[in-house]
Order: C-alpha cells, then sequence, then structure tokens
C-alpha cells in the first residue's frame, strides 16, 4: 500500500511512487476485485490510440482499449481526466477510455467507438469520477479548439468570473454531446469531482504530485 502522497491504493507505476508498493497495490487490485487476470496497464499520452485485447505487441501507448473476447480485463487510470467505460446491451463488447481535454477534443470517444459491432443504440457508457465543471479551469485557446470541432461545446464553457480570460470547462457535457452525435444516449456517471472530493479521489490538478486511480471493465 503507498504512503503519502500516493495514499493509498496508488495503480500507477509513473508518479514516483516506489514501484514495490504500486506492484502490490496491483496484485490486491486483482485479488480483491476477482479480476479474471492481470490487466495490461497502459502507457497514456493523451492519444486518441486504440488498444484491441488479446494484445501480445510491445507498444503499450494508447488512451483506450477494447475487447470482445471474455476475460480480457480492460483498464485506464486516471486522477482528473475522465474514465469512460462502454459495454453494450448483449453484454459481449467492453471498453475502457481514458479522456482528457486533449483526447477529447482529438475524437479518441470516437476512435473507440469505432471497434464496436453493437449499433450507437446498444452501446452503454459510463462516466467515472473526473475534474468537475466547478474546478477545471482552462485557457480561450482550449475553448477554440473543440468550438472549431463541434459548435456545441462552446455551452460547456463559461467564464470563470474570478480570473478573467479563463474557462470553466465541463468535461462531462462535452463527452456527452461527443457520444450523443455518435448516436449514443445510454450514458451514466459523471457525478463526481476529482478535484473537490479530496478524501475520495487523487487530483493532479490539485496535489501535482498524486496517484493514479483505475477504472476497470470486462465481461464473463
Amino acid at each position: 500500500m503507498s504512503l503519502a502522497p500516493y495514499l493509498s491504493f496508488n495503480l500507477g507505476d509513473h508518479v514516483g511512487d516506489d514501484k514495490s508498493a504500486v506492484k502490490t497495490n496491483r496484485t490486491l487490485l486483482v485479488e480483491k476485485f476477482g479480476l479474471p487476470q492481470k490487466p495490461i496497464f497502459l502507457t497514456q499520452t493523451h492519444s486518441t490510440r486504440v488498444l484491441q485485447l488479446p494484445y501480445s505487441g510491445q507498444n503499450l501507448e494508447a488512451d483506450a482499449v477494447y475487447t470482445n473476447v471474455p476475460n480480457q480485463v480492460c483498464v485506464v487510470m486516471t486522477a482528473d481526466c475522465l474514465p469512460v467505460l462502454f459495454t453494450t446491451t448483449s453484454g459481449n463488447e467492453v471498453a475502457a477510455t481514458h479522456v482528457g481535454w486533449r483526447g477529447l477534443c482529438d475524437g479518441v470517444l470516437e476512435e473507440t467507438v469505432k471497434y464496436f459491432q453493437a449499433k450507437p443504440e446498444d452501446i452503454i457508457a459510463w462516466f467515472g469520477p473526473a475534474i468537475g465543471p466547478k474546478a477545471f479551469q482552462v485557457g480561450i485557446d482550449v475553448v477554440e479548439k473543440f468550438v472549431a470541432v463541434d459548435e456545441k461545446a462552446k455551452l460547456a464553457f463559461q467564464p470563470d468570473a474570478i480570473e478573467e480570460g479563463k474557462y470553466l470547462s465541463n468535461l462531462y457535457q462535452i463527452a456527452t454531446q461527443r457520444l450523443n452525435n455518435l448516436g449514443i444516449t445510454q450514458i451514466y456517471g459523471g457525478n463526481h469531482c476529482t478535484f473537490n472530493e479530496k478524501e475520495k479521489f487523487f487530483s493532479y490538478r490539485r496535489d501535482n504530485q498524486t496517484g493514479r486511480m483505475a477504472s476497470v471493465i470486462w465481461f464473463e
């Protein structure tokens, strides 16, 4: 188990935590939550690359993972970015996507959904804990990037009342817009703020040096 500032269940081995503590935590993740096998932890780079499981290659740089094979564990790590878990009404396809603002803007959700054989109306998405709309401050450059892709995105930005020239961004709202554009309307979660709920979640923007949480999905 990790010590401060990674207290206590940090699953990221790239954040400065003791490697043996992270290894123990990852073992506990498998044992305590009944995972069918050890998951592959991606090297997340805010890209739009999707890894399909099972995977035997060496390049783990990706920000989403998909499978239509039973007992293949999809996992992404976050500490403010939005984890999105996907499944279908038939339950035979799943995916996990790491959604930072760059990946969201560039289309990581769209790239993930491309892997699904199910129709959009049969795809279900769940939003895990991410930085909320009262805490995620961005500059006008970020606003312009999103609006250039989809003008509706401007509805997810509000001028910051405290700092002129800054905006508060709603990742949940933008992700919902992007999924709705694909025909996906069965969307759940999105009720937490990692920044403001200190007792529950790691937050990079709040603490800088901190751990990473995992969002996990598979089917049997």
